[in-house]
């Protein structure tokens, strides 16, 4: 019987320029797109307003797309890699949404966002880059208010090298080496719902839900207590 493929962490932080450039350009719009939709079929009578974090938003593609979808919200997006975060403010101001989305170098846990609270939590593809998951979730409670939804979006590790194998051909077969790269280290480094189920026990978040979304994707999603 061939045994399940373990976990093999990645760096945390994207800091090389050549990375952040192959990463904001490549188009992930499918799902992205996806990952709006899916917070709003979840929440559906979240207002849509107040102030949202973006945990992890490197160069703000999610933010933006949110931003969008949710007119009335404003978001303060957090990450640790300025390489990732330039590319973020330029894309901000070209669609001239600097009034509403601001982008700030924070790395959990050692900083903090610049408000206390948050009125909604989201994350993406944030979760498999950490050595340490308890601090997505230590975030999540700390800075989401009382009833704040979070919706956390992250790549489904494969049971298997032969699915690893299938969805890098799959889904990045064209694109440039660093992402392909890059694509085949994340499937690694991702969790299973298993192993998030029991992060979130660990975390007092035992109501949030898990759900597989995609061949590639699952989501973690609750109100905060």
């Amino acid at each position: 019987m061939t045994l399940p493929m373990e976990r093999v962490p990645e760096i945390e932080l994207m800091t090389d320029k050549v990375q952040a450039r192959a990463y904001a350009l490549a188009d992930f719009s499918e799902p992205h797109e996806q990952f709006v939709r899916l917070f709003r079929e979840t929440f559906p009578h979240w207002p849509g307003d107040g102030h949202v974090l973006d945990l992890g938003c490197g160069p703000a593609d999610v933010s933006l797309r949110f931003a969008k979808a949710f007119p009335k919200c404003c978001i303060d997006g957090v990450d640790g890699a300025e390489a990732m975060l330039e590319w973020g403010i330029t894309a901000i101001k070209q669609q001239n949404l600097q009034h509403r989305i601001r982008l700030w170098q924070v790395y959990l846990p050692d900083a903090e966002p610049p408000l206390a609270q948050y009125d909604g939590v989201i994350s993406n593809s944030l979760l498999h880059h950490l050595r340490n998951p308890q601090s997505l979730w230590e975030a999540v409670i700390r800075f989401g208010k009382p009833g704040a939804p979070v919706f956390i979006m992250d790549l489904l590790r494969p049971r298997q090298r032969a699915q690893l194998d299938t969805l890098v051909k799959q889904y990045a077969a064209d694109e440039p080496d660093i992402l392909r790269r890059d694509f085949y280290h994340s499937l690694r480094a991702a969790y299973r719902p298993e192993e998030v189920r029991e992060q979130l026990d660990q975390a007092g978040l035992r109501h949030f839900q898990i759900g597989i979304v995609s061949d590639r994707h699952f989501v973690i999603a609750g109100c905060r207590g």
